[in-house]
């Protein structure tokens, strides 16, 4: 057994391996860009080694670098994680040659999943059931499109080196072949340096269910499936083990076909064969094709461990060091149901566009594992994949394990970004779902259901108020206010609509909101406030940015009367970004007139749209800034002639 590894790798799945590593006594080496330099990986690790710049060609994907490292740390092996350089045999080869172990498939059994084309051969060569298609060497038009036709419309385009969604095009008629062709060329070309295609059959009721395997090099055993089919894009969100509605025939049959494929070529350490499957009638022996082998540990693997109650990363580290298969086929039994939810930091309003930011503040339930590559207080890298966490549950049943993960998801507290958190719990909540209607459309044919903004009620906005009033403390009922001044304050909040809220202090413990003209009464009681009778949320403050810890996380800003005038004029009549943004619309031009409070700009920052507004009547003298621009905090936008006079 080795008493060192290097993990090639960063994030959740570089803390995840070390996880395991360090419970088995392993000593455990970092390696890390300039950027993660105080990631959470970092800080895990026995030792780091900085490896490179940001961008993962110049650190992560430098496999002479990772080696060095290696090297240098008496590493005797490394796990490469998932991602980066898991899958590529180059890397495989220059670690061996190194006289160090890779954790994980041989050189050759990577190159011969490596290209879908070959893979699926060999899969029928081997007795594994395939999707009826084209996967021939030639890739003439005139040829690929009669191959459509004998195959049968409605056919999928697929990038022969695809990946992730890519270089993939659905074409369900033969007028439109040759522009579905065109452009899965040209994205395949972009992705991957190869437009080779491959065309197949298209399953018109699709599930995704996969089969875990491990080898040993020689023998293989299969570890039961994962559902993977509630996807967005062809991106996995939730997955849950067992599938729905799978029989013991078929999961018989599936995870023998899962076992050939794996020893057709010598497969060593943890796998994945992905199948494709008909779900129009129920899950039948011969409704099932395989689509391709991910030769290298999953994303979603912690639902199989649940069921199974083992380790991965430990099989894989005591494999590679030379032991034999910890347990034998008849050994492996499924226990209950487990689901995954993966929490990135995306704007959804905005077509799950990834974010950055802070996070001021990350926690989760307790009953809930969760596998994660940040803490409060790290920020989201713009240069990497955004995962904030993978979320995962596990009970007796499916059905009590999906309100497990309902409520885990509404007990997640994060800050400082948006977040798919809603998405997710929508989707955990969703009634098809619940029953078991899963397949690969059913989050594009309920998108706007699953995407509708939760409903804010009034005492979310009077907590926050609470908050940004400086009440929410315990304390005398002077607490928030001045000598002399009346017992009631006044506080603006900007959500996704401005709130207006009056607090009047009616006793030593209690409070009245009117919040947007209906009245919450706030009482502070042992442990805490208490809003119309129940328990208030509690609130996340970051200056003046707040976070109700309720329905996903609720953001507020709190808006300043006076800041606000004196921005809007800058005291001059100079109109003052408030914060770092992008300039999303400038409303006037030079020698337009303009009001107190009318609209001059709107600048989105911290992924929220801001208006800007005139603090007085004048005449537009200058715009210094046009729709597109970044400008940082303080930066002029627009100047206004006052009186005669330009500012």
């Amino acid at each position: 057994m080795f008493d060192t590894i290097l993990i090639a790798n960063r994030g959740e799945i570089a803390c995840r391996v070390m996880e395991t590593a360090r419970a088995m006594g392993l000593r455990c080496i970092a390696v890390h860009s300039d950027a993660d330099s105080a990631a959470k990986h970092v800080r895990m690790a026995d030792e780091a080694v900085c490896i490179g710049g940001a961008a993962p060609a110049e650190s992560y994907l430098r496999g002479a670098r990772i080696i060095d490292a290696a090297l240098a740390t008496g590493a005797q092996a490394i796990h490469p994680g998932y991602g980066f350089l898991s899958e590529n045999p180059e890397f495989v080869e220059a670690v061996e040659a190194a006289g160090l172990t890779f954790i994980g498939p041989s050189a050759s059994a990577i190159r011969k999943m490596g290209l879908k084309d070959a893979a699926k051969a060999l899969m029928e060569k081997a007795g594994v059931p395939v999707v009826p298609g084209y996967h021939g060497a030639s890739q003439d038009d005139t040829l690929l499109a009669m191959e459509a036709e004998k195959i049968g419309f409605p056919v999928l385009i697929k990038a022969v080196a695809g990946g992730g969604g890519k270089g993939m095009r659905l074409v369900e008629t033969a007028e439109d072949f040759a522009d579905g062709l065109e452009r899965a060329r040209a994205e395949a070309r972009t992705a991957f340096g190869n437009d080779a295609v491959l065309i197949e059959k298209f399953v018109t009721a699709p599930r995704h269910i996969e089969v875990q395997v491990f080898g040993d090099g020689t023998k293989a055993v299969h570890l039961f499936e994962r559902d993977c089919s509630l996807q967005r894009r062809h991106q996995k969100v939730i997955e849950e083990a067992p599938a729905p509605g799978m029989t013991e025939e078929m999961r018989a049959a599936m995870g023998a076909a899962a076992v050939r494929a794996a020893e057709a070529i010598g497969y060593k350490g943890a796998g994945t064969v992905e199948f494709i499957v008909d779900g129009s009638d129920g899950l039948r022996p011969d409704g099932f094709w395989f689509m391709e082998m991910n030769t290298r540990l999953q994303v979603e693997h912690p639902v199989t461990e649940a069921i199974t109650g083992v380790d991965l990363v430990e099989w894989q580290i005591r494999v590679a060091a030379g032991e034999p298969l910890p347990m034998a086929q008849e050994d492996l039994t499924i226990s209950g149901h487990a689901f995954e939810a993966r929490l990135y930091a995306e704007d959804v309003p905005a077509g799950f566009l990834p974010a950055t930011g802070h996070l001021a503040h990350l926690k989760f339930p307790e009953e809930v594992r969760s596998d994660s590559g940040v803490s409060s207080g790290d920020d989201i890298s713009p240069h990497y994949d955004p995962m904030i966490a993978k979320l995962i549950v596990h009970g007796p049943t499916r059905a009590v394990a999906l309100r497990k993960l309902a409520r885990a998801l509404r007990g997640t507290e994060v800050a400082g970004t948006v977040t798919n958190l809603a998405f997710l719990g929508a989707l955990a909540e969703h009634a098809g779902f619940a029953v078991g209607q899963v397949d690969t459309g059913l989050i594009a044919r309920d998108l706007k259901s699953l995407t509708e903004p939760v409903e804010i009620n009034h005492e979310t906005i009077a907590s926050a108020a609470l908050c940004a009033a400086g009440l929410d403390g315990s304390g005398g009922f002077d607490r928030g206010f001045a000598l002399w001044q009346p017992l009631v304050r006044t506080v603006t909040l900007a959500g996704r609509t401005e709130h207006h809220c009056r607090l009047s202090v009616t006793g030593p413990d209690s409070v009245k909101i009117d919040v947007d003209d209906s009245d919450v009464i706030a009482e502070y009681r042992i442990g805490g406030w208490w809003m119309n009778g129940r328990p208030a949320p509690r609130v996340h403050r970051d200056g003046g940015h707040l976070t109700v810890l309720r329905d996903y996380g609720v953001a507020f800003e709190i808006v300043d009367p006076l800041a606000r005038a004196a921005q809007a004029a800058g005291g001059d009549g100079v109109t003052l970004a408030p914060m770092p943004g992008k300039v999303v619309a400038v409303l006037v031009k030079a020698g337009q007139s303009v009001s107190t409070g009318d609209r001059l700009a709107v600048l989105e920052a911290m992924k929220m749209e801001h208006t800007l507004t005139a603090g007085l009547d004048g005449t537009v003298a200058e715009v210094l800034v046009s729709a597109g621009d970044q400008v940082a905090a303080g930066a002029p936008l627009i100047r206004l002639e006052i009186e005669g006079e330009t500012a």
